[in-house]
């Protein structure tokens, strides 16, 4: 059980080698003082006990140093083990063994750097999945939402909305359990908080305590012992404005508000932010140029994906970056968004919005055989697209065949990584080798 520690890429054996080292200069200290008191002290009581605990009745001295040298090993090991567990066991999930938890926690650490850009329940499906394989994850979230509880806060108190960034420090957590509930209560309408949920009004008191947005996320990630970051795309207030052909007439008609836009009932034409041109989050701009892997998707078209590659300085920094950028197509049209749309159409609105030839790989789900809601039509993959290569595969959550699976797409991601740069570790870690 102890030989555990001694694992490859916990960051262990070179402390256990200090300790060694130490203890053995200790211990040779020790019997040069013990060996001089032992021939220069008169005879008395305590000499032949002296003989007995130094085992000098075996005249053999390799194997007697044999016998001290693996007591010593035992006992080292047991004290570095004890003083671990009583060290780490407040920080302990309870069933989680401590060996496992550092071995995990160093693993994650050397994990790529990651970076998803999105927004709604698309980006919190794929966090919790990526979670599992590296700690150096960053989430970029749209600010232009407008609608329900963050809606409200946006325009009583003038904040950021905090709704999608509270729902990826959710999905990063370390402990997804009683403290992330807390943070996702939502209060009912007639409580007196108009259904405001509780992560909500938390960051915007953080955000009146701090003086400032950032240090609100911050704190909170702080709180729910997050594994990453979770990043406003700018902190500009700006809003998504949409050109919306509709349906009856063919009228082209202009929608100011992300949840106005899907609620049109036509086709969308076009997105654009107002005002245009709002300068993005520093931290943000430096995560993606860091970063090894850039995902983009899953998450609504025009209102969560696309909202965020309108920010210029963001674009210009995701164009720039060295990492592997993947496209995550969704699995479902949504209403009112991507009516009819199959997995080229949504590459192509991508690229009207952002420019050509963004996507290293394009992941497609291959799975059909679900009941789907009315009104939601699986996104399906053309086979004359050429422009991007397509890795096509079972993507669907078996109880929500709407949504992507974690677990799958996460797996699916990081094997595809890993195809292109060897062994799940950062430019950074490989540099160092």
């Amino acid at each position: 059980m102890q030989l555990r520690w001694l694992v490859p890429g916990i960051g262990i054996k070179r402390w256990v080698l200090v300790i060694l080292a130490g203890t053995t200069l200790l211990g040779l200290g020790l019997a040069v003082y013990l060996l001089d008191v032992y021939r220069t002290a008169p005879d008395g009581w305590w000499l032949p006990f002296i003989k007995i605990v130094a085992l000098q009745f075996m005249p053999n001295r390799i194997l007697r140093a044999f016998i001290f040298g693996g007591l010593g090993l035992v006992l080292i090991g047991i004290g570095i083990t004890g003083l671990n567990r009583a060290l780490l066991r407040p920080f302990l999930r309870p069933g989680k063994d401590v060996i496992d938890t550092v071995a995990e926690f160093r693993r994650k650490e050397k994990g790529p750097r990651i970076v998803v850009i999105g927004g709604g329940t698309g980006l919190t499906s794929i966090l919790r999945g990526l979670k599992s394989y590296s700690s150096n994850i960053t989430a970029i979230v749209t600010v232009a939402d407008d609608g329900g509880s963050s809606g409200e806060i946006r325009k009583s108190i003038g904040i950021l909305p905090p709704g999608d960034l509270r729902n990826c420090l959710a999905a990063l957590s370390n402990d997804e359990e009683m403290m992330t509930q807390l943070f996702q209560y939502r209060f009912a309408s007639g409580a007196g908080l108009n259904g405001h949920s509780l992560g909500n009004l938390l960051i915007t008191a953080l955000t009146e305590i701090t003086g400032s947005f950032e240090a609100a996320i911050s704190e909170s990630a702080r709180v729910l012992a997050v594994q990453g970051s979770v990043l406003p795309a700018t902190l500009k207030n700006i809003n998504l404005v949409g050109e919306v052909e509709l349906a009856e007439n063919k009228t082209i008609i202009q929608v100011r508000g992300e949840s106005e836009i899907s609620q049109a009932g036509g086709r969308v034409r076009r997105v654009w932010l107002d005002p245009g041109n709002p300068t993005s989050y520093p931290p943000t701009i430096q995560a993606l140029l860091n970063a090894d892997l850039i995902l983009v998707g899953p998450g609504s078209l025009y209102t969560s994906i696309i909202a965020n590659l309108l920010v210029p300085d963001l674009l210009e920094a995701f164009k720039a970056s060295k990492a592997y950028k993947f496209y995550i197509c969704n699995i479902a049209t949504q209403r009112g968004e991507t009516d009819g749309y199959t997995c080229e159409d949504h590459v192509r609105a991508i690229e009207k919005h952002a420019g050509h030839r963004l996507f290293d790989v394009v992941l497609a789900n291959n799975r059909y055989d679900h009941h789907m809601p009315e009104g939601t039509e699986w996104v399906k993959v053309c086979e004359d697209d050429n422009r991007y290569p397509y890795y096509r595969a079972d993507f669907v959550n078996v109880e929500k065949p709407w949504r992507h699976d974690p677990s799958k797409v996460a797996k699916t991601i990081i094997d595809l990584y890993m195809e292109r740069t060897g062994p799940l570790v950062s430019k950074e870690e490989k540099s160092s080798i």
